[in-house]
């Protein structure tokens, strides 16, 4: 379907691709993969006829379509968003005046039995199957669903498109593509504003989809399920895997410990031969044999080894100044903006080195709680109180956008710093891989994962206890993902993450608060534990406890189901229900009371500590430590019971 043949691109005196050549067959699912600044997106640029390579072609037979979905886009305004979404059926308009003419034309003539009559005939079921295919006879049934799949309400439809932030605008576009159903997909991250019943509903479609896929994720789970082979980007060259993404990095694996082999014994060889050439090089009876190894060295195709994998990206955030227990108190709190209500009643406890994480979808407060505890946002009711000695730093979603385009990499860090640490400023950056002449790099040149990178190391230059990161992977390559992990891990503030990104959120957070239907829930334990618990195989399921067929049901078709579910529930079933439930209940009030007096307990002891010093003793913290470890105990088996 399209070839890809020694294409080449290079700039600024360097070479990005040398070479780069692969095919695309019909019904490819393709993972494009690579480091962050290997070229995937000026690659689907290009297949795409937006920007032009400097060697090599790309070869599109005449009448395959190509729809593409870029990483950052423009949108048009002026209109709402279902009509924005039909402005996808635009090409149908040839379609239509094609009809048009044919059946024209076949009203014209009477040469019934000709052979050019039986081709217009042929011509016309052709253009009529196409019209029909691409949903030419039920536009606005089609542009529904899609948008519908795509987290909007019907709601939404009548909305002017100004009125949606840029994620829910990247939506339309994404259903603008779907809806044209083009030959050749190609998709630019189109995970990063989605949320879990977003992703899982485009997944599905593209499962389905009849066309080809070039897919750019660093969603390793969202790769798995949609791709079917992988094209790595390394170095300039196209490495091309005929599976998806998991088994790819096993294989890769295996081809870089051949690749390493043969590049220390092509070293040896290099070694070996420069050294005869140094030695005999002036002596008359070697001339001969020296020149002969001169043109060997010349005619080796020297093999190149990525220095990603070797490279170390040792980030550790400062020291983390001591806050008070209690970091972080919302009671009661409320928010709406306009007429609807974004969540009510929101109780949040957060204590020092507690590492929680906000989970739930788009629009359900998740952002906005965020803003609310570092003081962007009002609210209407109840109390957000922020702790004793508690410093904010804050990792907004489009954190990477307010920066300067103008600035270069080292001016973004400079600009903000002060005192000591400015001396140091090359070391942080050099441990966000930004080395050499990356420095001197401007802003607006950098990739999406770069600015995400970039903007994270600013948030180094100062020692905050207290970070709250919102989607901080988004852009970020799996290597980038890996690594920031690490550097929280070892971080010793507390920690707020708002993510739908279960592999980097499991292992790195000890509560869960789910923002869902106005409210706001707490789950004790990691993210495994809130999963198992709520019976969930991963993040993308959490918006999936009622199924998309129940949500379209209306209140009446709900109450006629659980009446039907109540009829299969025996009496003598429900009595001992009840029985357990209400045995439940007093074993949670035990030791919910039982957590009070430890709490209590604390707090004397916290108290007694600030007022005389000398108590420090190791009597005392052996008994503090003990009452701990018991209140921790406790809370997790009151959370066991939730």
């Amino acid at each position: 379907m399209v070839s890809i043949s020694s294409l080449e691109v290079s700039f600024n005196g360097g070479t990005l691709f040398d070479g780069v050549t692969f095919m695309v067959n019909p019904r490819d699912r393709i993972g494009l993969v690579g480091k962050n600044g290997a070229g995937k997106s000026t690659l689907l640029k290009i297949i795409a006829g937006l920007q032009a390579p400097t060697g090599g072609h790309v070869a599109i037979p005449d009448g395959v379509e190509v729809g593409y979905l870029p990483q950052i886009m423009q949108v048009s305004d002026g209109r709402t968003v279902m009509d924005e979404a039909l402005t996808a059926y635009a090409h149908l308009q040839n379609l239509e005046q094609k009809l048009e003419h044919i059946t024209k034309e076949l009203g014209e003539r009477l040469d019934y039995e000709s052979n050019e009559y039986a081709k217009l005939i042929e011509r016309l079921n052709e253009v009529n199957d196409r019209y029909h295919m691409l949903g030419g006879d039920n536009r606005e049934g089609e542009a529904e669903k899609a948008l519908l799949g795509l987290g909007f309400k019907r709601s939404d439809f009548g909305r002017q498109t100004t009125e949606f932030s840029g994620g829910w605008r990247m939506r339309i576009e994404l259903a603008k593509i779907l809806l044209q159903h083009p030959d050749i997909i190609l998709l630019d991250e189109p995970t990063n504003h989605l949320d879990i019943e977003s992703i899982q509903w485009l997944e599905e479609y593209l499962k389905s989809y009849s066309g080809a896929l070039i897919l750019i994720s660093h969603d390793r789970a969202f790769l798995d399920a949609v791709t079917n082979r992988t094209v790595e980007l390394l170095l300039g060259k196209a490495y091309d895997y005929n599976v998806p993404y998991s088994k790819y990095v096993e294989l890769r694996k295996e081809r870089r410990e051949q690749q390493l082999a043969a590049y220390r014994n092509q070293q040896k060889t290099i070694e070996k031969t420069e050294e005869f050439i140094e030695r005999f090089r002036y002596k008359a009876t070697k001339s001969n044999q020296v020149q002969s190894r001169i043109k060997q060295l010349e005619k080796i195709d020297r093999i190149e080894i990525d220095d990603e994998d070797t490279a170390s990206l040792n980030i550790k955030f400062p020291p983390a100044p001591r806050s008070g227990n209690v970091v972080y108190l919302a009671k009661e709190v409320q928010k709406r903006f306009d007429d609807k209500v974004i969540f009510s009643n929101a109780n949040i406890s957060v204590e020092r080195g507690e590492r929680i994480a906000f989970v739930g979808r788009n629009g359900e407060g998740k952002t906005t709680m965020s803003r609310i505890i570092v003081g962007q946002l009002p609210y209407e009711q109840g109390e957000s109180i922020v702790g004793h000695n508690v410093n904010i730093g804050y990792f907004a979603q489009n954190q990477d956008d307010l920066m300067n385009g103008d600035f270069t990499v080292y001016d973004t860090l400079e600009s903000v710093a002060t005192g000591e640490i400015r001396t140091r400023l090359r070391d942080i950056l050099g441990a966000f891989l930004f080395r050499g002449d990356d420095v001197d790099k401007k802003v607006r040149v950098l990739s999406g994962g770069e600015r995400s990178r970039l903007a994270m190391a600013r948030l180094m230059l100062e020692p905050y206890n207290l970070l709250i990161l919102d989607e901080p992977t988004n852009h970020m390559d799996m290597r980038s993902k890996d690594i920031l992990k690490g550097a929280l891990l070892k971080y010793d503030g507390t920690l707020i993450v708002v993510s739908h990104d279960r592999e980097f959120l499991d292992g790195l957070v000890n509560k869960v608060y789910e923002f869902r239907d106005g409210k706001v829930k707490e789950h004790l334990g990691s993210i495994w534990d809130f999963l198992q618990r709520r019976k969930l195989e991963s993040m993308r399921e959490i918006d999936l406890q009622t199924t998309p067929a129940a949500q379209k049901n209306s209140p009446q078709k709900k109450k006629e189901a659980q009446a039907e579910a109540a009829q299969e529930v025996s009496y003598a079933d429900k009595k001992e229900k009840d029985k357990h439930q209400r045995r439940q209940q007093r074993q949670r009030e035990e030791l919910e009371k039982q957590i009070e007096r430890c709490d209590a307990e604390l707090a004397k002891m916290d108290a007694e500590l600030a007022e005389n010093p000398t108590k420090a003793t190791l009597n005392f913290f052996e008994k503090y430590n003990a009452l701990k470890k018991q209140q921790d105990e406790l809370m997790w088996k009151w959370g066991e019971m939730i």
